[in-house]
């Protein structure tokens, strides 16, 4: 059973990815103003998408983190604009004050790529609003991240690690039924680490909570698709292979696809709908 906040179309849920940052690794600043921000969310909402997860804080690796007032006054304009107009929202921050605010002016998910651990305020935020809060698999900021891909069984590693999440998350008083979970690929993960969570991904269904699949333009994704010197794809080249991905996630029956593209997803997760439809 799933919140009833969280999108339930009858199919894999699309989320579109809304960075109101100038340095996010996968569209560069392309939506930092308001307006482009806003244009380019109501093309997702347009295209099909469930929920637009809109965040104002670069989680690449290497990133420097902003002051709080800073994510908060990027995303909070853009946040009212599109809630008033009926676009489902979700918040993609690892703070509790940012949460709040983006909760007062309309956002109805908190995606916190931390689950929980980069403030220990956020779970009482989240208790206290009633909303799905969406827990990440997550090791440290991004400046540290791939210092801590060590793991020597990371599918179980990272079960175990989640599970500590979703039990904090409980004990403050969260409901079970607004828990997602999320495997956290590239973050503290190398190449191999990824693969085997996406192949693991029962495992992770498995501990009763919705799972939300975030492979969109990733780095293991631009690595696949190298060429012949070895040289990544660029992020921009990497959304047919993120549509396969999301196919697969989706013929799994994870609950939700974070992406870029929201169209070519789309239509990977219909298709899947469509062929399982007794």
């Amino acid at each position: 059973m799933t919140h009833r906040l969280l999108p339930d179309p009858g199919r894999c849920v699309v989320m579109g990815v809304l960075n109101v940052t100038p340095d996010s690794f996968s569209d560069g600043g392309r939506y930092f103003t308001v307006d482009d921000a806003l244009r380019h969310a109501h093309e997702m909402w347009a295209a099909g998408a469930d929920l637009i997860d809109v965040g104002g804080e670069s989680t690449r690796p290497g990133a420097e983190r902003v002051a709080a007032e800073v994510e908060i006054g990027r995303i909070e304009p853009v946040i009212k604009e599109l809630t008033s107009a009926g676009v489902r929202i979700s918040v993609d921050t690892m703070r509790a004050r940012v949460a709040e605010a983006a909760l007062a002016a309309g956002a109805t998910v908190v995606n916190d790529v931390s689950g929980g651990l980069a403030d220990k305020d956020m779970a009482r935020v989240v208790a206290g609003a009633g909303v799905p809060w969406i827990l990440m698999h997550w090791r440290g900021h991004s400046k540290d991240m791939n210092s801590l891909a060590n793991y020597k069984d990371v599918v179980s590693e990272v079960k175990a690690e989640l599970c500590e999440r979703v039990d904090e998350a409980l004990k403050a008083g969260v409901s079970p039924d607004a828990i997602v979970i999320d495997p956290g690929l590239g973050f503290a993960k190398q190449a191999p680490h990824d693969w085997a969570l996406l192949r693991a991904l029962d495992v992770f269904m498995a501990m009763g909570h919705p799972v939300l699949v975030g492979a969109s333009r990733k780095r293991f994704v631009g690595r696949l698709l190298a060429d012949k010197d070895g040289t990544p794809r660029p992020p921009d080249g990497r959304e047919d292979a993120t549509a396969a991905i999301s196919t697969l996630a989706a013929a799994k029956g994870v609950w939700g696809v974070r992406v870029h593209d929201v169209m070519r997803s789309l239509d990977a997760v219909r298709v899947v709908a469509e062929w399982e439809r007794v």
